[in-house]
C-alpha cells in the first residue's frame, strides 16, 4: 500500500491501515469469487462504501488475479485504471462506486434484494466506516435491511473513533454505538479488528440470528502499525509526502 500510494503521491493510507485485516479475512475466508470471472453470478458481493480507504481493497484484488499487479505502481496516474476511490465498471472486482459516504449500505440491500427475487444463495458484505454512521442515509437503509429481514446482508463497521479532522466522539458521539445498532434491528457482535482469528469467527459465523441483518463492529486504529500515523488526523489524507515522511514510513513497518 504505501509504494502505490508512494507511485500516486497522495492518498488515505491511514484508512487503509484500519481496514487491511478486515479485508484480508473477507478476501482470503470469506468471499465467494472468481477473479477470473468478476461478474459470476453466484458471487458474494463486498462493497467498501469507505472509499476513501481503497489502498487496501486494491492490494488484494490484485493479489487475487483481478488485474495486474502492475497496475499499483500507477495508483492515480492519469493513464492508470486505480483512482482515488473505487470505480465499478472500470475496476475488474469494485462492485460498486464509492466515496460519497453514507450510500453503500443503500446499494447492498438492493443487491441482497435482487439476490433473493433470483433465489440465489449471495450474501453481502459492506464495509462502513463509523463516521459515515453520521450520515442519515445510512439509518434510513437500518431500518430497510430490517424491514425485508435481510439475514444475508453484513454491515462491517470500522469503528476507528476517528474522522477527517477529529474524533467521532468530538465530531458527533456514537455511543452507545452497538446498542444502536440492536434497536435497528440488527444482530450485532463486537471484535478486534486487527485479530484476524476473531474477525475470521465473526465473518464466518452470519447471519448471527436468522431472519435478521448483521452487524459485526470493528474496533480498529486508524494507522495501525505506523506509530506516528496512529490516531493522527494530519494523516487522514496525504499528498506530496517529502522523503524523510516516506522514510519514516518504511522504517515503521519495517520495525512492525
Amino acid at each position: 500500500m504505501v509504494e502505490a500510494m508512494r507511485a500516486g503521491n497522495r492518498g488515505h493510507l491511514a484508512s487503509a491501515f484500519s481496514v487491511t485485516e478486515i479485508l484480508r479475512v473477507l478476501y482470503d475466508d470469506v468471499l465467494r469469487y472468481d477473479a477470473g470471472r468478476p461478474g459470476w453470478p453466484d458471487r458474494d458481493r463486498l462493497i467498501l462504501s469507505k472509499g476513501h480507504g481503497c489502498l487496501a481493497l486494491y492490494v488484494l484484488l490484485a493479489e487475487k488475479g483481478f488485474f495486474p499487479a502492475a497496475e499499483l505502481d500507477r495508483f492515480c496516474a492519469r493513464d492508470g485504471l486505480l483512482g482515488g476511490h473505487p470505480e465499478y465498471g472500470r475496476i475488474p472486482g469494485v462492485e460498486a462506486s464509492t466515496g460519497s459516504l453514507g450510500h453503500g449500505l443503500s446499494i447492498g440491500i438492493g443487491f441482497a434484494l435482487n439476490a433473493r427475487r433470483e433465489r440465489r444463495a449471495t450474501r453481502v458484505f459492506v464495509v462502513v466506516s463509523d463516521g459515515e454512521t453520521n450520515e442519515g442515509s445510512l439509518w434510513e437503509a437500518l431500518l430497510c435491511a430490517h424491514k425485508h429481514r435481510l439475514d444475508t446482508l453484513v454491515a462491517v463497521v470500522d469503528y476507528n473513533k476517528q474522522q477527517s479532522y477529529g474524533g467521532t466522539a468530538e465530531v458527533l458521539d456514537l455511543e452507545p454505538f452497538a446498542a444502536k445498532w440492536q434497536a435497528f434491528g440488527f444482530a450485532v457482535t463486537e471484535v478486534d479488528g486487527h485479530d484476524t482469528g476473531a474477525l475470521r469467527a465473526a465473518l464466518t459465523g452470519t447471519p448471527l440470528i436468522p431472519g435478521r441483518p448483521t452487524a459485526v463492529i470493528c474496533h480498529t486504529v486508524k494507522g495501525r502499525g505506523v506509530p506516528f500515523m496512529e490516531h493522527n488526523p494530519h494523516w487522514h489524507h496525504k499528498s506530496k509526502l517529502t522523503d524523510d515522511e516516506w522514510r519514516g514510513l518504511r522504517q515503521a513497518l519495517e520495525a512492525a
